[in-house]
């Protein structure tokens, strides 16, 4: 989930105006299950009847856009303002701090999330950072197209103003040429803000599967300092060490221990197995806590989740999307690996998708995800 403000860009883009944001309302609950994952989606009906006032009371303080662009479901595929048949979703994270601005930004967290028409599961669905893939040209950024980094996707979309919209859009766009995939709506996640959410919920709990060192964190006088800032204001911090073991974590924690690629052994894959299961404990917290059957702390996850999403649910109504996805529970997520988790090169230094992982996507698009991984048990990850 790292991003380097300023890391050097392929090539330069003549600016072009920005892209207006499409305006539209779409349901509250909708947009935050949407985005959290895979953390919300667990909704009780219950909890939502009771809450509907509080909910509605803030409603503008989650970033609506139109992130799917040209990638979004067409009503021929399935898509529309219905909550039936199978749902896609694409999830974004990002690293941004206040003083950055989005064409600095590059995706390193991107996540599927498949949704089958039986509405009893969610598959998610790791897309390696490095993977190179074939974007193509997208005017709002005055890209003309070119082979880049998936991560880089998102950069090169949000260029000449297009800003973050338009950095999913081309990505949405990349992922549906390369994986055959459509998107109902999807999220970009600022996991900067994110940890409020985490805090929210009176954090999660985690496993360690490896000791690991973090690249980003460390302590002075026991509270979490970024080590740049250390740095520049000549402090010493102390290390921060996850060791194995399960234990709760607080927020800042949490998305650390996430964020981590540097010292383990499967470098970026063990990343992405520990950004899913982030992702999954959120949901068990969420519905183990009560929170979903309590209208004010339900009312108050969301001010939160304000801060920390963007969200493109596309026209789905509130009921529908609440009710049709209220048997979904945390421990019907299902984290899947692709490349059987290791780094697979295509010679360039750069990931490439094996036979297996290309079937899988085909899977997710014809709803027969469920099947595939009864056939091929190996691509799942086996998180606690």
């Amino acid at each position: 989930m790292t991003v380097t403000a300023n890391r050097p860009a392929p090539s330069v883009v003549p600016p072009s105006p920005p892209e207006k944001a499409r305006k539209r309302r779409s349901p509250l609950w909708a947009r935050l299950s949407a985005t959290a994952g895979a953390v919300l989606l667990i909704a009780s009906g219950g909890g939502l009847v009771g809450g509907k006032v509080l909910i509605s009371q803030t409603t503008e303080t989650i970033e609506v856009k139109n992130l799917t662009g040209d990638a979004k479901k067409t009503v021929e595929e399935g898509g529309g303002a219905t909550i039936d048949g199978p749902i896609d979703l694409l999830l974004m994270g990002v690293d941004k701090r206040a003083s950055w601005s989005d064409d600095t930004l590059h995706s390193d967290t991107i996540i599927i999330l498949h949704i089958p028409a039986t509405h009893d599961q969610a598959f998610l669905i790791s897309v390696p950072r490095d993977t190179e893939v074939e974007t193509p040209a997208f005017a709002p950024s005055k890209w003309e197209g070119g082979t880049v980094k998936a991560t880089e996707a998102f950069y090169w979309g949000a260029q000449n103003g297009a800003g973050a919209a338009g950095g999913a859009q081309l990505l949405a766009k990349t992922l549906k040429n390369m994986t055959g995939i459509s998107f109902d709506g999807a999220a970009i996640i600022n996991f900067n803000g994110f940890k409020g959410v985490i805090d929210e919920l009176g954090g999660v709990d985690m496993c360690v599967d490896q000791q690991v060192t973090s690249k980003h964190m460390g302590l002075v006088d026991g509270k979490p300092v970024y080590l740049t800032d250390a740095e520049k204001e000549g402090l010493d911090p102390k290390p921060v060490v996850y060791k194995v073991g399960c234990r709760a974590m607080e927020g800042w924690e949490a998305l650390d221990y996430a964020r981590q690629r540097y010292g383990l052994k499967n470098g970026d894959y063990d990343r992405q197995r520990h950004q899913q299961q982030l992702l999954k404990a959120m949901a068990k917290k969420a519905s183990d806590s009560g929170v979903m059957t309590n209208p004010l702390k339900i009312s108050s996850l969301i001010k939160s989740a304000g801060k920390a999403f963007t969200l493109d649910i596309g026209d789905i109504e509130l009921a529908d999307f609440a009710l049709g996805l209220k048997d979904v529970a945390a421990n019907d997520m299902v984290l899947l690996r692709t490349n059987s988790g290791t780094f697979s090169s295509n010679g360039n230094g750069r990931e490439q998708f094996q036979e297996i992982s290309l079937q899988m996507f085909q899977a997710a698009k014809k709803d027969q995800l469920g099947q595939f991984v009864l056939d091929h048990p190996e691509v799942v990850a086996n998180e606690k």
